[in-house]
């Protein structure tokens, strides 16, 4: 369904607000444009007259996009896109998604048409836009609640074959699809590619170039003159995302209180250094080259959606069945081309990690006694059932129908290695702890990575291990009582966005918190800390840049 609107709406976020920093996430998200000229680039795109088109209306808002719904007189229906003010690398993104979309399309994957795009702001419309297909369906996240088992089932095998249709593909190099006159237009720009694409040998229209993935981009992180794709080896990928935080934080870095206030009690409220994330990205970097797969077959260069969440899931329904068929998936933006390896995962919302001894390999099965159950703690229990249900049917159909994707899932090691290249490249906050931590694994799993007779380049004391592994406790806990705290006030994400609808009610429970907190402490110096480091209230975010 379409969001309600006016035309000054066109440039507005107006679907949801935040808890923390409103003003800010709402600046990130504006961004104007000149409509008519927006209306005739698309009626050019699809051979029509701009008068052709009955209506631009505002369609969807996501994280990084604006999507408009352009129904022409005659009922056809097609996509505008265009980026927030936010959105990095708005070049390379936008390119990179067009090639993508046109790849996979022409491979025979199921991905929106597009119609015309511009990776820059240089047109009458004054904005990078993508025009494509209208998908006729319905969104997963939609009808998921409902579905009946079958369909689940149903859907789920489908998805794995789309995926292993993907991890097929192969690639010369790692980083991200372009259309190679794309890569060579941004050629000289101050944030151009730093080397040259790598065409692909099937169609040379492509070729690989950097990759778009955000945490390479993110704020002043543009500005560095460092190697962002692509890469010609396994070992070049491990270790090029954490040489940018690097040189991130030796030019830019400075004391910081972690981004999180609930994070904050276990430091004592004091600043973090930066130059401790740098010694644990150098430890990593030391050990990154020797944790390359040994299975040779685990190392070829592929694809995978990088959001397979359930509103990027377009079902349709036939008119003489009832089981739901996957029609399209999008938003392919930031899709990275990596090594199969660092690929597998299980998505987010397929996902069981209830902390219970449940096996995942066993079919998962209800309470005998869930009828004498009061009502809260049988919903708890078939919510229950239904994570494990996916998860289930997810792992024993990517077993049977995508080994691709098996094979490294059941790396004992696989997970511990895909851990430790995602922090090395994550964006520091004023925390090192998770890498810190995966590091130490690394060390206590030495020969299991690297293989036997590889020395560990890398040790860590052990009164150090042991206080580390300590305050991630601490920190697991706090993480746990924020997410209590969400849940009752109602927030959605790291961001702590809520529906337009609930922003005053859940300000209202927010500050409720604080008086109820603030008013069980005796203390005033930790009350003092406590109301300045209260997590739903705004916070400056200029050093994280």
């Amino acid at each position: 369904m379409a969001l309600p609107h006016n035309d000054n709406d066109l440039f507005e976020y107006t679907s949801g607000r935040w808890l923390v920093n409103d003003k800010l996430r709402h600046a990130e998200r504006r961004r104007h444009f000149n409509v008519d000229a927006l209306r005739r680039l698309a009626a050019q795109s699809v051979n029509r007259k701009p008068d052709d088109i009955e209506s631009l209306r505002k369609l969807a808002e996501g994280g990084f996009n604006r999507v408009f719904l352009i129904t022409m007189r005659d009922g056809f229906r097609m996509i505008a896109r265009i980026p927030y003010s936010n959105t990095v690398p708005k070049y390379f993104a936008v390119a990179s998604e067009t090639a993508t979309l046109a790849f996979l399309r022409s491979a025979g994957v199921p991905t929106p048409e597009v119609y015309g795009y511009s990776p820059t702001p240089d047109n009458a419309a004054g904005t990078e836009y993508i025009f494509m297909q209208y998908i006729e369906g319905v969104s997963l996240a939609d009808v998921l609640p409902g579905l009946d088992e079958g369909n689940i089932i149903s859907i789920l095998r489908q998805l794995v074959e789309l995926e292993l249709s993907l991890l097929m593909m192969r690639f010369p190099a790692v980083g991200s699809l372009y259309f190679a006159e794309d890569l060579a237009n941004a050629a000289g720009s101050p944030s151009g590619p730093t080397k040259p694409g790598i065409p692909l040998q099937t169609d040379k229209r492509f070729c690989i170039g950097p990759e778009t993935s955000f945490p390479l981009w993110y704020g002043r992180r543009s500005q560095l003159d460092v190697d962002r794709g692509p890469y010609a080896t396994f070992e070049e990928t491990l270790v090029r995302g954490a040489e940018k935080e690097q040189a991130y934080l030796r030019r830019f870095g400075r004391p910081l209180l972690p981004l999180q206030p609930a994070r904050r009690e276990a430091y004592g409220y004091q600043e973090q250094q930066p130059s401790d994330h740098i010694e644990n990205l150098d430890r990593y970097l030391r050990i990154a080259p020797l944790m390359v797969s040994k299975d040779k077959r685990l190392d070829y260069f592929c694809m995978r959606h990088p959001d397979l969440r359930p509103s990027n899931i377009i079902v349709a329904r036939p008119p003489d069945s009832n089981q739901y068929a996957i029609v399209s998936i999008i938003d392919w933006q930031n899709t990275s081309i990596l090594p199969l390896s660092l690929h597998a995962a299980i998505p987010t919302w397929l996902q069981n990690n209830d902390g219970t001894d449940w096996q995942p390999e066993m079919p998962p099965s209800l309470p005998e006694n869930l009828d004498d159950m009061d009502e809260s703690q049988r919903e708890r229990e078939l919510e229950l059932y239904r994570r494990r249900f996916r998860h289930y049917y997810y792992i024993e159909f990517t077993r049977k129908y995508n080994i691709l994707n098996y094979v490294p899932l059941a790396d004992p090691m696989g997970s511990l290695r895909r851990r430790l290249f995602r922090h090395s490249r994550d964006l520091w906050d004023g925390e090192t702890l998770e890498l810190k931590l995966l590091l130490i694994q690394a060390t206590e799993n030495w020969e299991a990575l690297a293989g036997e007779g590889v020395p560990c380049p890398i040790a860590f004391d052990s009164d150090d291990a042991r206080e580390t592994r300590k305050l991630v406790e601490v920190q697991r806990e706090a993480d746990e009582l924020l997410e209590i705290s969400r849940d009752t006030i109602g927030t959605a994400g790291p961001e702590d966005w809520v529906p337009v609808e609930h922003y005053e009610q859940a300000m209202a429970l927010s500050k409720q918190f604080k008086q109820f907190a603030l008013s069980r402490v005796e203390d005033d110096q930790e009350r003092a800390q406590i109301a300045a480091h209260w997590p739903f209230d705004d916070r400056d975010e200029e050093d994280c840049l």
